[in-house]
């Protein structure tokens, strides 16, 4: 270029390669000619190879367009979707006037920004700013969240920030293969102060629809959060850190405690004009009419106030004109309400038992309920009768006609009242109960009334193959996130408590869990409000692990691509611990030395290198040292366990290691360490009355536990105990 602007971005090989420091900038190029700033923050001098690539430019252009006029082809199709239902060419001919003189609120083509409404407000305890580093990340997801952070900015939905607070970013993939990003802020969300701002009461909402109304129309908010701004004092506390920068929000973020009832809050105020013929759940608005010119009149009202604030619609999930909706887990019409029963589905789906051992699994998923139901001991009766048998009687088992109505008794009792409650008390917090299996998850949303339970919701789902094969700890956390997708209008603004069997998962919503799955789903479940999660023993936990595994098929995944948390063995390999393909044997507790020689051996045979492979940890030989470990370690290293290159980026970023390396360079001769090729070894005698002293890589700290992991946890690693795992890393590490 002879000359022009352009935009410089850092080479990955450059900061895989040196200590060399530099910014993404904006350059100017004259005479094919510009200047970069390099800053060097070690002691010690740093030369740079002729011919190494210090970055890229880019002359800016946006991929997207940021402009006031409105999409008319856009909003044309929007509105004709949402009309196609009315059969009356007039009807429709009015209702679609209407809504073309408020096109801007069906113009999704670009974010919208409310405008003189109440800006949500972060009210935080007396508390030192929390900050954190930025996640790490590959160069092709740094370069997403590079895009997707120049979009926010150029919408003017973040903007650059100079703020002590950090919480780091990341990013989770959708069901198109695309991404969104994500903040961590469960630093921020310990020490923000709780809005009691109420929710409407969910029985008063479906018995005031449930008036004899004959139209409905149900409006749903364009990334609701993303429309409430933030007030100006309190936008440094969003601020969040990425590889690239510093950035704070303009709007509402998701994951930031006290987002849904500020939502609520701001909705009400502006819509109390509309008390009278609509309601507001959260993003969800309700309009209810007794005829069709009462109606239009109505929602001519409520668009009218929505323009004014500069709201946006989501029109795919808006209904207009119709005379039943689904709404709350009800289905309301003309003809009053009725429950749309999904929320006992999944103990009206249970199957009958036929065997004893079925038989005495259903009686032990009802035994904790057996002090809530009268009569129970008697109503059970018939089913005891077959099932208390003794060993030698056990092949005289029969399922008869008492047993069946027996069970369907008892089913009916989980379903009615008293036990079963057709509306969330709002003077109680909900108890969420979970557990999962290899087969399926499982979970009740219950009340504690007076000491009392009384349940709400049940559900059940069958795993997909990929979450069968997850960790128990990502099972059982898959199991809590399901539970609040199903159950997310009974969640949001209430306090809520978790039961669970996992102890590990209890403190995952105020701390880390070292677990990627899990840590996303903590993010993701930042939102609501959970006040603890409390271990129980499994004995406990009888009715969500009996519906665990007796699960109901679910036709969706709900889960792994779009929140993100997809399948070890497809798409980009993980960063740390051996990615499973089709062919490998899941290992049990315990494996034979000889079977880890086997499966290796045949997995040897039958993998080809990829360009993909060198980013995976792959487990060491089991045989003792060899010729090959001759070799320098950096190159066993880079074959047979970590990946080179990762190693010398997390060496670089821990401060202990580039201490050590400075003080290297400075007396090389009498220093225990050696830095060589990049790398920092430790030099070592491993044994006794020998003066050979070996290279050992000096592991930085934040790859331990991903070590331990391969080492210990991996299908053909054998699961040794503490001191045999010791003995396969010391020789190396």
């Amino acid at each position: 270029l002879l000359s022009a602007n352009v935009i410089f971005r850092p080479s990955f090989k450059l900061r895989q390669r040196t200590s060399v420091l530099t910014l993404n900038s904006s350059l100017k190029v004259h005479d094919y000619t510009s200047n970069v700033s390099l800053y060097n923050p070690t002691d010690y001098s740093c030369s740079l190879p002729k011919g190494l690539i210090l970055g890229t430019t880019t002359i800016p252009t946006l991929s997207f367009s940021k402009c006031t006029s409105i999409d008319h082809q856009l909003v044309n199709d929007n509105i004709n979707k949402l009309i196609r239902h009315i059969t009356d060419s007039t009807q429709r001919e009015e209702i679609k006037t209407i809504l073309h003189q408020h096109e801007k609120l069906f113009d999704t083509s670009k974010p919208a920004i409310a405008i003189n409404v109440k800006p949500h407000e972060i009210k935080t305890l007396d508390h030192p700013p929390p900050s954190s580093r930025p996640y790490y990340s590959t160069p092709h997801k740094e370069e997403e969240m590079y895009k997707i952070v120049q979009e926010l900015l150029y919408y003017g939905l973040i903007r650059k920030s100079y703020s002590p607070f950090a919480a780091p970013a990341l990013l989770v993939a959708k069901h198109d293969g695309s991404w969104r990003m994500v903040v961590d802020y469960k630093k921020l969300n310990n020490m923000t102060i709780k809005d009691n701002h109420p929710l409407p009461n969910m029985e008063q909402t479906i018995r005031r629809l449930g008036g004899g109304y004959k139209f409905f129309s149900k409006l749903d908010m364009k990334s609701g959060f993303w429309q409430i701004p933030i007030k100006e004092e309190d936008k440094h506390k969003t601020a969040f850190i990425t590889a690239d920068g510093l950035y704070e929000w303009n709007v509402l973020a998701q994951g930031l405690k006290n987002s849904p009832p500020s939502f609520q809050r701001v909705m009400a105020d502006i819509l109390s004009p509309c008390r009278q013929f609509s309601l507001v759940y959260i993003d969800d608005i309700v309009v209810f009419s007794r005829s069709f010119e009462e109606h239009l009149n109505h929602l001519q009202q409520l668009l009218c106030i929505l323009s004014k604030y500069n709201f946006q619609l989501n029109p795919p999930k808006c209904k207009l004109f119709h005379q039943k909706i689904d709404y709350l887990s009800h289905i309301i019409s003309e003809g009053g309400f009725q429950p749309n029963n999904e929320r006992i589905q999944s103990i009206m789906n249970l199957r009958e038992p036929s065997t004893l051992v079925e038989a005495n699994k259903f009686l032990g998923g009802l035994s904790w309920y057996r002090k809530f139901i009268p009569r129970f001991a008697s109503m059970a009766a018939p089913i005891h009768k077959v099932t208390n048998l003794t060993k030698n009687n056990r092949k005289n088992f029969r399922w008869e006609k008492p047993q069946h109505e027996a069970f369907l008794q008892l089913k009916q009792f989980l379903i009615t009242s008293p036990l079963f409650l057709d509306y969330p008390n709002d003077n109680y917090p909900v108890i969420l109960t979970t557990d999962a299996s290899k087969v399926g998850i499982g979970g009740t949303l219950q009340q504690n009334i007076n000491g009392e339970i009384r349940n709400l919701y049940y559900h059940s789902q069958v795993t997909s193959s990929t979450q069968r094969k997850y960790d128990p700890i990502e099972l059982e956390a898959l199991a809590i996130w399901m539970c609040f997708q199903r159950m997310r209008s009974y969640l949001l603004g209430r306090s809520i408590i978790i039961y669970t069997d996992h102890c590990p998962l209890c403190n995952m919503m105020s701390s880390t869990v070292k677990n990627r799955r899990v840590d996303r789903i903590s993010i993701l479940l930042q939102e609501f409000n959970i006040e603890k999660i409390i271990h129980i023993k499994g004995q406990h936990n009888c009715l969500a692990d009996y519906l665990s595994r007796h699960p109901i098929p679910s036709e969706e995944e709900i889960f792994d691509e779009d929140y993100g948390i997809v399948k070890r063995d497809k798409g980009e390999p993980t960063v740390m611990g051996r990615v499973p393909d089709e062919t490998t044997p899941l290992a049990g507790a315990v494996m034979t030395r000889s079977k880890v020689k086997q499966l290796q051996l045949k997995q040897d045979q039958n993998s080809t290198t990829t360009p993909t492979d060198r980013n995976k940890i792959t487990l060491p030989p089991i045989e003792e040292e060899t010729d090959q470990m001759k070799e320098d370690p950096s190159q066993i290293i880079a074959k047979n366990t970590l990946d080179i290159e990762l190693l010398k980026i997390e060496q670089g970023k821990d401060s202990d290691i580039q201490q050590k390396i400075a003080e290297v360079m400075k007396n090389p001769i009498k220093s225990t360490y050696e830095f060589k090729n990049g790398l920092l070894y430790k030099l070592m005698i491993m044994r006794e009355g020998c003066n050979t002293k070996k290279k050992l890589i000096y592991l930085p700290s934040s790859m331990i536990n991903d070590l331990l992991q391969v080492y210990h946890s991996d299908p053909l690693s054998g699961h040794f105990g503490v001191q045999r795992t010791y003995l396969k890393i010391k020789n190396k590490y």
